[in-house]
């Protein structure tokens, strides 16, 4: 059973638009509402590819009510902590006509350490129960960027290996806790490295590797970049490697990242090769960014693409 930590889920809404007019009036041809949030994006496709996972994160308010009662209706069993702030929404609007997708993501309650201390004293509790953790997401207010740290070197202590997906100090920190792996995406390795990782024509792969790797040697066991639509790279113990989509794909881009987390850390709990743990994540990535909603995708879009995701290792560069 794999436990995704939710520190800041969201209720997502999504608008889809046919051609969104930025100052005047749209009326979405489509309003659709999920729980949301990285962790519960990450646990909703885990669920749906059939792994165990289960959630335990911090809700409040009506709308932690709402994205409680809404995983409960899709069969994700989770434990919340109560918190006194309401949580978050997020939204997306998704141009059909384009295919571009703009996003607002609130930064969510605020959190007291004594809320925070109760989701630990769960977490430490059921640590044995988990073949692995995931830490997704950002961390809400209220929360030192050391959290994930603390989190993960538990988690090591026990045995229980990470998937850790967040960005800047977090990220960095966490890193040091010596997760089985870390999933950045370019932004957020180009923030972390201090400078641009791409040129006109795309991801500067010599760039990327290179970030990586410095990446990996703040302590992480392997790190795995989400590249867009031109897949991931990988800098692990097995060397490094390259997994692109057979195909660039329209729908809503938000959560794809948040797919190749699951597939990864899916592939790592049953003990899979590296070539085989990214050509299933680039293959749920690239489905669930196909799907009109983030944390969704075809599960018969998915195997299609399996035997046509791009798998090779790399020489070091």
């Amino acid at each position: 059973m794999i436990l995704v930590v939710a520190l800041n889920p969201a209720l997502d809404v999504t608008h889809h638009v046919d051609g969104v007019d930025w100052s005047g009036v749209n009326r979405p041809a489509e309003v659709l509402s999920r729980p949301g949030g990285k962790g519960l994006n990450v646990a909703r496709i885990l669920a749906a590819v059939g792994a165990g996972v289960h959630v335990l994160g911090l809700a409040g308010g009506s709308t932690g009510d709402a994205v409680a009662s809404a995983l409960a209706a899709i069969g994700v069993p989770a434990t919340f902590v109560r918190i006194g702030g309401e949580t978050r929404r997020t939204f997306a609007v998704v141009d059909a006509r384009t295919g571009d997708a703009g996003l607002f993501n609130e930064p969510g309650p605020a959190v007291a350490p004594e809320e925070y201390e109760r989701l630990c004293v769960i977490y430490k509790k059921r640590l044995a129960d988990w073949s692995a953790v995931v830490l997704s997401g950002s961390l809400p207010l209220g929360l030192p960027p050391g959290s994930y740290a603390e989190l993960a070197a538990l988690a090591a202590a026990a045995g229980v290996p990470v998937l850790l997906d967040a960005h800047g100090e977090a990220l960095l920190r966490g890193a040091a806790a010596r997760p089985a792996i870390v999933k950045p995406n370019l932004a957020e390795l180009e923030a972390l490295a201090g400078r641009r990782l791409a040129a006109a024509g795309g991801p500067d792969r010599t760039a990327v590797a290179a970030a990586a790797r410095e990446l990996r040697a703040a302590g992480a066991d392997a790190v795995v970049v989400s590249l867009g639509a031109d897949g991931l790279w990988a800098v692990t113990s097995d060397g490094c490697w390259r997994a692109a989509p057979p195909l660039v794909v329209t729908g809503n881009p938000t959560g794809a990242g948040d797919a190749v987390a699951a597939g990864l850390v899916r592939g790592l709990v049953l003990g899979h090769p590296w070539e085989q743990r990214l050509r299933h994540a680039v293959a749920l990535g690239t489905a669930s960014a196909a799907a009109s909603a983030a944390g969704e995708f075809s599960y018969d879009h998915y195997r299609e693409l399996l035997g046509a995701v791009s798998v090779c290792r790399e020489e070091a560069r």
